[in-house]
């Protein structure tokens, strides 16, 4: 069997291949949002009347880069220090894992649990819909 493909179609595939990039970083930060979005209001959901606001303020979504692999990834997390100079992460694991003196009040693994199916859908509508784009189809 003979494919013999057009110059045109070549083209497609060829500025589909240099757009592969950005592609991925579109497709993981819509993922990453969607999971982002449901930790946060999960974090509100069991955070205290009296909580200043600084853990949710610290929390996002880094820079889309590539590991040693070169996979695409990013981190959803927290940064920086408190007011009192206590580290964000650390205020988050105590609330998720609970600490001898504080239940744990999961917020992060049940949003994750729950966005997981659609994250990767949404990966793979917005790959889907970039190929069309670069594909004319």
């Amino acid at each position: 069997m003979t494919f013999k493909a057009g110059d045109e179609y070549a083209l497609k595939l060829s500025r589909l291949a240099t757009n592969s990039d950005e592609i991925a970083k579109k497709a993981i930060y819509g993922a990453a949002k969607i999971v982002a979005d449901q930790i946060k209001s999960n974090l509100h959901g069991v955070l205290s009347s009296e909580a200043t606001g600084e853990l949710a303020a610290s929390f996002g979504i880094a820079s889309i880069k590539t590991d040693l692999n070169d996979n695409w990834n990013t981190k959803i997390g927290f940064d920086g220090y408190d007011s009192e100079g206590v580290p964000n992460q650390l205020k988050a694991r105590a609330l998720e894992s609970g600490t001898s003196t504080q239940p744990k009040r999961p917020f992060v693994r049940p949003a994750v649990n729950a966005t997981k199916a659609r994250a990767k859908a949404e990966m793979e509508k917005v790959i889907d819909e970039e190929v069309k784009k670069t594909m004319g189809g």
